[in-house]
């Protein structure tokens, strides 16, 4: 209503009081007193009541302009923001909702005053599944009698959906009863993508980890492991969470320290990727093992925080190449046996018989034919071990007592042993069984290892047998002799290759091929001044692999 209309109002009631109020008093009273009486209390009430016309129709006037303002700025408020804002009654019935919201809900052109969200899912089938889950989830917000949080997902007519994060906040009287529900919905869809997205860049992550088949380390800039994958645990057999924040170079032979080191600087330096040429460490059974290690540095926001290592175990290749050269190796020796031995033992045999003529024509000087028929038959026990080094013969196997084997040739080194003063003893702890074998080869085998034996500064030599497990026997030859050191051990049977005086370097070169035409294993255990076991395996069957049994 405009100031002008109420101004005629106004006007219209102060007249009718002033001129109706005068008649009526003037009809009902003829004293003059009691009339100025009156004219008096009917102006106090005239002033009253324009005090209250006054006051509704212009003050409260201004009042509800004002709150019609405040409402006009809370809807702009309102509309202008990105959420879903939506204000409802204790019972549920829509009070305000922004433009954002209708139009999510397809009720731009509906009067959502006063209506549920129930009554509101009549005007739209595509959303009355949606409307109908917000009235069941305000139950229970209302139920929880807490502010509620929750993600809700939205579907779209022209496919897809958004995704929410709706609060909805309970307000009570304070009675107790329920005054208000206020409901604000973020659309959080395009940050659902991106964690989704960067969840399954951190699953594809964490599996090229997890389940790389090398080892995968992580280590920060003081050289402390931070990260270690499953295998470190199948490779070295410790359990990764019991070394993550130790340093790296403990499981470091301490000869690679220095190169691991000299590699880690690079990579913080260089920010390039570096190989190690090889890198031992130990495994917690104490066995070495071999590793190729590239590391590459761990850069976030372009500051390095550390070095990520990937190290591929090269044991077993390392091994196999060590074998190759042996077998290249023996496989030279074995040509050079091949045209060398038949064309000594000729002229060999020639000269043995000459000698032996002499020998009983002149018995002035037996003792120098004696020791030219011993170096003659010397020499021919070379040859004999070139000939064993020759081309692989075919081998008649067939089953034997291998406790026969050894205490045939433990009797027959029994005078050599007392010769040296070494004592020998032989024990069998368990019924062995008969095996596959050539049985002059596995006696050559064991009178190299026992003759090895006795002839260093050995006490005592133990040959034990026993088995190892259901399908192979264990042979020990043990004596308390001088040792062998590292680097001896290394060589140990290379051709030609002998620490003794008058030693060809061919005895265990033999006894490998033995063992290797065996499907044997041999390995030795040795200290300097420390005494030396040399633990052979042999298959009962020769259909048995040995890669089970190391």
């Amino acid at each position: 209503m405009s100031k002008k209309y109420i101004l005629l109002i106004y006007i219209a009631f102060s007249l009718m009081w002033v001129f109706l109020t005068d008649e009526l008093l003037l009809y009902l009273h003829n004293n003059l007193n009691y009339l100025l009486l009156w004219q008096k209390i009917k102006a106090i009430i005239f002033i009253i009541l324009s005090s209250i016309f006054i006051y509704y129709l212009i003050i409260k006037r201004e009042e509800f302009h004002t709150v019609q303002k405040e409402k006009e700025k809370l809807q702009t408020l309102i509309n202008s923001m990105v959420d879903f804002v939506n204000f409802k009654d204790g019972e549920g019935r829509w009070i305000e909702a922004n433009d954002f919201g209708l139009k999510l809900f397809q009720l731009e052109h509906v009067d959502f005053r006063g209506k549920k969200d129930s009554d509101l899912a009549e005007y739209t089938d595509f959303y009355r599944e949606a409307l109908l889950y917000c009235e069941n989830s305000d139950e229970e917000t209302w139920k929880a009698r807490k502010i509620t949080r929750s993600e809700e997902i939205i579907p779209l007519p022209e496919g897809g959906s958004k995704t929410f994060d709706t609060i909805k906040v309970p307000l009570y009287e304070r009675d107790g009863s329920r005054k208000g529900l206020v409901v604000i919905g973020r659309d959080i869809t395009e940050r659902v993508m991106i964690e989704r997205k960067l969840s399954e860049k951190q699953q594809r992550y964490q599996s090229l980890f997890e389940y790389n088949p090398e080892v995968v380390y992580m280590v920060d800039l003081k050289g402390n492991i931070t990260n270690l994958n499953h295998q470190f645990e199948v490779l070295t057999g410790h359990s990764r969470e019991e070394y993550i924040g130790k340093p790296i170079l403990q499981f470091v032979a301490k000869k690679d320290q220095k190169q691991v080191k000299k590699v880690f600087c690079k990579v913080i330096k260089t920010r390039k990727a570096w190989n190690n040429k090889e890198v031992e460490i130990m495994r917690k059974n104490r066995k070495k093992a071999i590793l190729s290690c590239t590391s590459v540095p761990m850069v976030i926001d372009d500051q390095i925080v550390g070095v990520i290592g990937y190290a591929k175990d090269i044991t077993q290749l390392k091994e196999t190449e060590e074998k190759l050269k042996k077998t290249e190796k023996l496989s030279v020796v074995g040509e050079l046996a091949a045209s060398l031995a038949h064309e000594i033992r000729n002229p060999l045999t020639s000269l043995k018989g000459f000698v032996q003529l002499i020998q009983d024509d002149d018995q002035t000087k037996q003792i120098y034919y004696k020791v030219m028929l011993d170096e003659l038959d010397r020499i021919n026990e070379i040859v004999s071990e070139f000939l064993v080094l020759a081309k692989p013969q075919k081998l008649l196997f067939k089953k034997a007592d291998l406790g026969d084997i050894l205490t045939s040739v433990v009797s027959l080194l029994e005078s050599q042993a007392n010769l040296y003063g070494v004592e020998m003893s032989m024990e069998i702890k368990h019924r062995l069984p008969l095996i596959e074998c050539e049985p002059n080869q596995l006696k050559q085998l064991f009178i190299n290892l026992i003759k090895n034996s006795i002839e260093a500064s050995s006490k005592k030599v133990n040959v034990i047998l026993d088995m190892k497990d259901q399908e192979h026997i264990l042979i020990k030859v043990e004596d308390n002799g001088c040792g062998i050191s590292r680097e001896r051990m290394k060589h140990l049977g290379e051709p030609f290759y002998s620490s003794k005086e008058k030693g060809t370097g061919l005895g265990l070169t033999v006894s490998y091929r033995i063992l290797e035409s065996h499907r044997g294993h041999i390995q030795f255990h040795s200290e300097v001044e420390g005494g030396t076991v040399a633990e052979v395996v042999l298959p009962v069957s020769l259909n048995t692999t040995f890669s089970n049994v190391r």
